[in-house]
């Protein structure tokens, strides 16, 4: 058998060991000021001082030292939408309109096998470049969109989440499936795809709106007989969705309730947006270990309403939130940028997201969230070497804030993610193979 490549990364690390009690709770993270990280065949096998791990790599072993840059697990992102690479930034208008008038005319285009190979592409290109290792994705209504997808992530080796959207209704024929080929075409996926290496099959209906009730059971239906697939949807936007699908599901209680009365809350089922759930809803997300995921630049940028994530907390178990971009209604590929806005959105509603537990959130929370947690999100032994290497001053203005900041390690924090972005990423590791370099873009 053939030895395994051994390398190492020397730098400053950063990785938490678990959830943050609020600023300052040291004890929360691992912070390593000049650390080692060791990789044998795409996972780490060592991490430590190094003075205590470098007389330990094998000889000739090559080590890359990052000497002012922080390295942290790759970012996660739980909400984003594949075939809207090109709808992102797209002017003036809420979000039914939005769909029609940009979303729906995008999408239609994924018909094409050469067009979703060549956005699919571009979209896992730009997400390394962002530092996001792993993503929970919306496919087209096309399932050639997903076997696109899946096919360059294969080839890049990240984990990624992804489906086919089905939507039966309220859309375009060309974007319009029916319960029957939804099933079949989203069977076929999972069939194909799930657990093939990193790769993973979430069932994704859009929203209510653009699903019968019969739809709806469909993908009930490929959750219990998949039991181990993820689901993804939309809920409780925006106000004109919330009386739409009150329309459209007279019998339902609430927005939730069209959802729960087909089997789709659970641990492996995450909800973008949860602006304006009431507490009945809340409570029955928390009892079903449901996820609602925050995408603060995309409730922003289309009109859709402030998070609220004090009421997340209200039950009697918390309600299981993720942090996820939203793109293309969401502004940035940036989990970063991502970050700040989510810290804003807090700070209107009088609540506050200090800066570990926004990059809590970013790694080892939705990681966790995803059941993943000791496969990625953190920088320990096992995990899948996925990192990125974070400039702290890569702009004038980050270099001007940080003189006045040291080895404060939240407060650097704090400065990655309220004036960082892409210009902030050093460079992004997929199992220990470096796939993004800032200097070689």
């Amino acid at each position: 058998m053939a030895q395994m490549q051994t390398v190492g990364i020397r730098g400053r690390f950063f990785s938490f060991i678990r959830a943050p009690k609020g600023p300052g709770d040291s004890g929360s993270y691992l912070y390593l000021r000049d650390g080692m990280l060791v990789i044998q065949d795409g996972r780490i096998v060592a991490i430590g001082p190094t003075n205590e791990v470098e007389g330990t790599l094998p000889p000739g072993t090559i080590v890359t030292h990052y000497e002012r840059e922080l390295i942290l697990p790759g970012f996660i992102d739980t909400h984003i939408h594949f075939p809207q690479t090109q709808v992102i930034a797209s002017y003036g208008t809420q979000l039914l309109d939005w769909l029609t008038r940009y979303t729906f005319v995008e999408e239609q285009k994924y018909y094409d096998p050469a067009h979703c190979t060549r956005q699919a592409a571009f979209f896992l290109d730009e997400l390394l470049r962002n530092g996001t290792t792993t993503a929970v994705a919306y496919g087209s209504v096309h399932p050639q969109s997903v076997d696109a997808f899946f096919t360059e992530s294969e080839e890049r080796g990240t984990c990624m989440i992804a489906g086919k959207v089905m939507m039966n209704r309220n859309a375009p024929l060309g974007l319009t499936d029916t319960v029957e080929t939804s099933y079949a075409d989203s069977k076929t996926l999972i069939e194909r795809w799930h657990k093939r290496g990193r790769q993973r099959y979430a069932v994704t209906p859009r929203f209510a709106i653009t699903s019968t009730q019969a739809q709806l059971e469909a993908a009930g239906a490929l959750l219990r007989e998949f039991p181990d697939v993820y689901m993804q949807t939309h809920l409780s936007e925006n106000l004109d969705e919330i009386a739409f699908v009150q329309s459209l599901f007279p019998d339902s209680k609430n927005y939730t309730d069209v959802y729960d009365r087909v089997g789709l809350l659970g641990p492996r089922s995450l909800f973008g947006h949860c602006i304006h759930l009431n507490e009945e809803e809340l409570q029955r997300m928390a009892d079903t270990s449901s996820v609602a995921v925050f995408c603060p630049t995309s409730n922003l940028f289309i009109g859709s309403g402030l998070f609220d994530m004090a009421s997340t907390e209200k039950s009697k178990r918390p309600v299981r939130v993720g942090l996820g971009t939203d793109v293309g209604g969401g502004t940035s590929y940036s989990m970063l940028q991502t970050a700040a806005e989510a810290y804003k959105v807090l700070q209107l509603k009088g609540q506050n997201l200090p800066p570990a537990t926004a990059f809590y959130m970013m790694t080892r929370g939705n990681a966790d969230l995803l059941s993943m947690g000791g496969e990625i999100g953190s920088l320990e032994c096992g995990c899948f070497a996925d990192f990125v290497v974070l400039d702290s001053k890569a702009t004038p203005a980050m270099l001007h804030r940080m003189e006045t900041i040291g080895d404060m390690i939240e407060e650097e924090l704090f400065v990655l993610m309220t004036l960082g972005d892409d210009r902030a990423v050093r460079a992004t590791y997929v199992q220990g193979r470096k796939l993004h370099d800032r200097n070689l873009a």
